[in-house]
């Protein structure tokens, strides 16, 4: 499984890119997979401006920035969306990096990471139906970590009693990834077949 960890905020001193540390190294265990880290804030994404949607366009012009974004989003096979919730949903950046997007996630696993008030819930719900306009498969699993800030070190290392709670983040992480897994590898099986 090749996969891509998403930062979803560019915001400085964010937690997220921590979060998504984690998330990354805990990935990288897992069988047969290469992980990505994919900072948005390494892509200068004007808003959205394109005349009409992306996805209906045939005479597509798109942004160079935008275009060299849905072109990394495509190399991968998975995907974990980490973000923070902002005003019970997630951040603007994210909202309008995933504007751009046409096919590039069709038929491939995703799931969320979030963080922030009641550990994200509401952001992990809203950036689970936007995804589903991607096509990409939204796997029932998702982590909603609250307490993150205080939980991660800059390195993306979780404190040690945090990670021996029973039915902490880590736990849930796992879970996640071992779904996700799964899922990436029957639907890679079936779309080589299509």
């Amino acid at each position: 499984m090749k996969l891509q960890v998403i930062i979803g905020s560019t915001r400085p001193n964010r937690v997220t890119e921590k979060l998504a540390k984690w998330v990354a190294g805990e990935a990288s265990l897992l069988a047969d997979t290469s992980v990505e880290l994919v900072d948005l804030a390494d892509y200068q994404l004007p808003f959205l401006d394109e005349p009409m949607s992306p996805r209906y366009n045939p005479d597509r012009q798109i942004n160079p920035e935008a275009g060299k974004w849905v072109s990394k989003l495509a190399e991968a096979d998975a995907y974990v969306f980490v973000t923070p919730e902002y005003n019970h949903s997630i951040s603007g950046v994210l909202k309008n990096a995933l504007d751009y997007v046409t096919f590039e996630l069709v038929k491939k696993p995703a799931t969320v990471v979030g963080h922030g008030t009641v550990g994200g819930a509401r952001a992990i719900m809203h950036l689970k139906e936007i995804l589903s306009e991607s096509q990409a498969a939204i796997i029932p699993k998702a982590v909603a970590f609250a307490g993150a800030s205080q939980s991660i070190d800059d390195n993306g290392v979780l404190d040690p009693v945090v990670k021996a709670e029973s039915y902490g983040p880590q736990g849930a992480l796992t879970a996640t990834l071992e779904e996700l897994k799964w899922y990436s590898d029957a639907l890679s099986e079936a779309r080589s077949k299509t």
